[in-house]
């Protein structure tokens, strides 16, 4: 599979999650970090499809997308081990810890 398969709907999820977050509760670090985290992940899947189509790799696309699931999964992860709240902070670690994996086997 192509990154850009998995990484479109992730950034996808996270966009959605970050106006969630602001609609329901009025979080507007959850709209700035969802929709910021998730915009970057869509430019990159869309740099990699671009790449994929003209049949190239795209270095800076699968290091952008596997930094930034792998900073995610950090920030989550620690948001989740002081909270213990699975949603949003375990459900987004869990996602981004899988795609740091698939996209450092790319």
């Amino acid at each position: 599979m192509h990154d850009f398969c998995f990484t479109i709907p992730y950034g996808l999820i996270l966009v959605a999650g970050g106006v969630i977050g602001y609609l329901k509760k009025g979080s507007i670090a959850s709209l700035g970090g969802g929709v910021g985290t998730g915009l970057i992940l869509i430019l990159a899947a869309n740099l990699s499809l671009k790449a994929f189509e003209k049949r190239k790799n795209s270095y800076f696309a699968l290091v952008l997308e596997t930094v930034t699931a792998a900073v995610l999964t950090w920030v989550m992860g620690q948001r989740y081990y002081q909270t213990s709240k699975i949603m949003p902070a375990g459900i987004v670690a869990g996602i981004s810890f899988l795609m740091t994996g698939f996209t450092c086997t790319n």
